[in-house]
């Protein structure tokens, strides 16, 4: 049986880390991709490796920022069903103090150069009876938060552009979908104090944080044969939290 190869943008985060794992677990081949954290998706892989032998897993790199590196990411993929994108960075402060510079990247990693990726991609993805892409979106995206404007308004132009291509690939048998996280218990997220937490956790009707594995559960069945019928849905994964 000839392995079904899925690329995952962003494979050194936490999230990426476990969409991998939960991939790599359902008979996924994988390219694992990073932007500057080698070491760290090194290690995945040399896992995977060892729990798969029977699947492939190879490392591509490509900084998101860059438009140079984007066209060597793209020349680094071959046989390809399905894409994630698990990539990105926050940004909390004030619009005010936001500068240019800090607005161009959040909108060159979250949006310009994916949906540029997913274009050239495309035609690859077309060569299967199914294929899929998956973009891990926010909650912000859905509804926005103070201090976090820019990120919300690139996780918005994440979600519409979700919308549009699912239509502009249906026929092609390509679902296009995203994920939307609530508040994720990641590294990311340990910034906040004790007091900050549990105010937050007074707002979850379920009680209790996300994890990264919530997150990579939804990815895994949006990408599998239970979800061909399933595009352009922002699938929310918040515990109640924003319904």
């Amino acid at each position: 049986m000839t392995n079904q190869f899925a690329l995952v943008v962003g494979a050194s985060g936490e999230i990426g880390h476990a969409i991998s794992y939960k991939l790599a677990e359902a008979g996924w081949s994988l390219y694992l991709h990073f932007a500057t954290n080698e070491e760290r998706v090194k290690k995945l892989m040399a896992e995977l490796d060892s729990a798969y032998p029977e699947q492939e897993f190879m490392l591509v790199q490509g900084d998101l920022r860059s438009a140079t590196s984007v066209e060597t990411l793209i020349a680094s993929i071959f046989s390809l069903q399905t894409i994630i994108f698990a990539q990105g960075h926050s940004l909390y402060k004030g619009l005010e103090e936001t500068s240019l510079l800090e607005i161009r990247d959040l909108f060159q990693v979250h949006v310009e150069h994916p949906i540029y990726l997913v274009g050239k991609l495309t035609p690859k993805l077309r060569k299967n009876e199914n294929a899929s892409i998956v973009f891990v979106g926010s909650i912000w995206g859905d509804t926005g938060a103070s201090y976090e404007v820019a990120y919300s308004a690139a996780k918005g132009a994440q979600h519409a552009f979700v919308k549009a291509y699912a239509k502009e690939v249906a026929l092609q048998k390509i679902t296009v979908n995203a994920v939307a996280p609530g508040f994720i218990d990641t590294k990311m997220n340990h910034h906040l104090d004790v007091e900050a937490r549990e105010l937050l956790l007074e707002e979850i009707p379920a009680g209790v944080f996300g994890t990264a594995d919530d997150v990579s559960n939804a990815v895994e069945f949006l990408v599998s044969e239970k979800a061909y019928y399933i595009t352009g849905q922002i699938i929310r994964v918040n515990g109640g939290w924003y319904i």
